[in-house]
């Protein structure tokens, strides 16, 4: 079964940004790939990332958020929130720097330590497939104009 890109993923990709000490107005862009193996002419094979057009179940995509001052005055110690597609299974960070929420975002933290409960009132250790949103908190100036980005992997349900 394919999906249709557009309304399966980026319908349910938004970014937020907030900080505790931002003086100046920042920009969110978010750029999505899908990560291909293509067989090169000499025979050997590369992982490329494309604009994706048509996803199918198992795709493996690739999320680029793009942050920028565009302001005129250093922003500091700010935040960056995104939930997970519907349609898409967490599959981890670049960095290892975020935390993440299995619970509509209502609360953060790293994924090792969280837990779901399950029917029988257990619990279990979260997984990547619990995973609602993503949150990174960046405790560095951004100088005016100045611009960085942050990347989270995830596979096509």
């Amino acid at each position: 079964m394919k999906l249709n890109f557009f309304n399966a993923v980026i319908a349910g990709l938004a970014l937020s940004a907030s900080a505790a000490a931002v003086a100046a107005p920042l920009q969110l862009r978010s750029d999505i790939f899908v990560e291909k193996q293509v067989k090169r002419q000499d025979g050997k094979v590369a992982t490329v990332l494309e604009a994706p057009k048509m996803v199918t179940p198992g795709d493996n995509l690739v999320f680029v958020v793009h942050y920028k001052n565009v302001g005129a005055t250093p922003a500091s110690n700010f935040v960056v929130t995104n939930p997970m597609p519907k349609a898409v299974i967490f599959n981890g960070t670049s960095d290892g720097t975020e935390i993440v929420s299995i619970d509509g975002g209502k609360s953060f933290a790293p994924l090792s330590t969280l837990r779901v409960v399950i029917a029988d009132g257990k619990t279990r250790s979260a997984t990547f497939g619990d995973v609602t949103h993503v949150k990174w908190t960046l405790q560095k100036t951004l100088g005016a104009g100045a611009e960085g980005k942050l990347m989270f992997r995830g596979v096509v349900k």
